[in-house]
């Protein structure tokens, strides 16, 4: 019975009679077998076929060699083969099944460890697993191609036309001295926009300053920005240089613009303006060259309505906008972003980790990260240093890609309980029949139960947004999303009270 596909397999062993058995099943089986007697045939024989494929390509998908011989053991023959011909996979074979000598092949790269006389059905599922082993690191080879080129700037990834679109925005607004406006939930790399901004300009031989406003106490803010002189206040001993000047000539990113307060907006205000500011304690006006990126993790034009941020400010600063979108919107990077990120930690850990099982891949796809990009990443550090085998499997990844609120079942109810009651509001009952359903789409059939959720949970919670997105495990900017896609006032509880009467205001 012949394998799923056919494979290219070196047979390496000192015995030729094994050799020549083995390689009369594999041929059975449906692949193409070649022999070598020892560790340095072998060697010679993968040289002389790497010459008869294409750049990049393997010359055998799958060695099977002895691991005791004579001059270079298999061992020896396996650290040469992982260093010069990524794309081979092994299984080892020994007369001495020692747990010792199974270890160190594993270690090495091998996929399977069979012991002799090799057993026909235990060398097929041998061979049925490598196989796929090898398919899958072919892949994630593949993917590893497609870093390059179009699909990164710097080290920020994206094949989502989304971030195509950055890209090109990046590339455009770079060479100008032109204030960029970058928006998006925490985690999506406005960090990384932002240097690769200051990358690509004149300016990238001079500083590049960060500063997180909202990491910042607002009484030290500005002396953080604009420096201050000794004796501004209890504490300053010695004259402070801010960041504004520390970024002379070159770049400053002032991350989480929106949790300046009302007075530090407006001397922000002043220094987009004229580029001019006074260190606190100080007379002197001090002039400055800076190109300044910004970014918000909420929605300005809320803020700017709400009252909460200056009207002026946000059209000073919104001169070119970039929406960097969630992970979750931009499915299709997961894959590139995953191997980008397995390649960077299975280095730094010295370890061998080809690639991801499907099912792990799928797990991956599917859950919905609340932290992005920043996320992703952390999970698959996590996996790295966890996994024991070649490939992340599913058991590798952290639960909550497993099923999301799974571990909590107290919140599991309340959802299911908010969900039934909204639906049952909306006209469905669990003795609902096909007979009583109109025929409509299913986005537009869960536009009204959703709104119920939305709306329960908002008035459960007094109307407090971080709350109700903490239960409903969303981010806040997509509650935000959320309401305004629902026409959801945040001043009125829209839902009836029991009694009927009318819902109270929530300021």
């Amino acid at each position: 019975m012949a394998t799923s596909s056919s494979a290219r397999i070196l047979i390496v062993d000192d015995d030729p009679i094994v050799a020549e058995s083995l390689a009369e099943f594999i041929s059975a089986e449906g692949h193409r077998a070649t022999t070598a007697l020892n560790g340095i045939e072998a060697l010679a024989a993968l040289a002389k076929a790497q010459t008869e494929v294409p750049a990049g390509g393997s010359p055998f998908n799958i060695v099977i060699s002895d691991i005791s011989m004579p001059g270079m053991d298999g061992l020896a023959l396996l650290k040469e083969i992982a260093a010069k011909y990524r794309g081979i996979v092994a299984i080892m074979l020994t007369g001495y099944g020692t747990i010792e000598a199974a270890v160190s092949a594993l270690k090495q790269g091998a996929t399977d460890f069979l012991t002799k006389p090799v057993v026909d059905d235990e060398l097929r599922v041998a061979l049925e697993r490598a196989i796929k082993q090898q398919a899958l690191l072919a892949e994630n080879q593949l993917l590893r191609r497609r870093l390059d080129g179009k699909l990164s700037l710097d080290n920020i990834i994206g094949a989502d036309h989304r971030m195509q679109r950055i890209f090109e925005l990046v590339e455009a607004v770079a060479p100008s001295r032109t204030t960029v406006l970058m928006t998006g939930e925490s985690g999506t790399g406005k960090s990384l926009i932002a240097h690769a901004i200051h990358h690509r300009s004149p300016r990238a031989s001079k500083p590049y300053v960060e500063l997180s406003c909202g990491s910042i106490p607002e009484t030290l803010l500005e002396s953080e920005l604009f420096g201050h002189v000794k004796g501004a206040f209890t504490g300053a001993h010695t004259d402070k240089v801010g960041r504004f000047l520390a970024a002379d000539k070159g770049t400053i990113f002032l991350d989480e613009i929106n949790s300046a307060s009302p007075g530090m907006q407006l001397k922000l205000l002043r220094v987009l303006q004229e580029r001019k500011f006074e260190p606190v304690g100080s007379t002197q006006t001090i002039e400055v060259d800076v190109r300044v990126v910004l970014a918000s993790n909420q929605p300005l034009e809320q803020l700017v309505a709400a009252g909460q941020f200056r009207q002026d400010l946000y059209y000073r600063i919104n001169v070119v906008k970039i929406e960097l979108p969630p992970l979750r919107e931009r499915v299709g990077d997961i894959p590139v972003l995953a191997e980008s990120f397995l390649a960077k930690h299975s280095t730094e850990l010295g370890k061998q980790i080809i690639g991801f099982t499907p099912e792990a891949m799928d797990a991956m796809r599917r859950y919905t990260y609340p932290g992005n990009v920043r996320e992703l990443q952390n999970i698959i550090e996590r996996a790295a240093v966890l996994t024991r085998g070649q490939t992340i499997t599913i058991d590798d990844l952290p639960p909550q890609l497993m099923g999301g609120t799974s571990g909590n079942p107290g919140r599991m109810a309340g959802l299911a309980s908010a969900i039934t009651g909204a639906l049952n509001s909306a006209g469905f009952s669990p003795a609902d029949d096909d007979t009583a359903w109109v025929p409509m789409p299913l986005e537009e059939a869960l536009r009204g139960p959703e709104k119920l959720v939305l709306l329960r949970a908002l008035r459960a919670n007094d109307w407090n947004r971080q709350k109700t997105a903490d239960q409903l495990n969303i981010n806040r900017t997509t509650l935000y999303k959320k309401m305004k896609q629902h026409g959801i006032d945040s001043r009125i509880d829209a839902i009836p009270n029991p009694s009927g009467s009318p819902g109270r205001m929530a300021g």
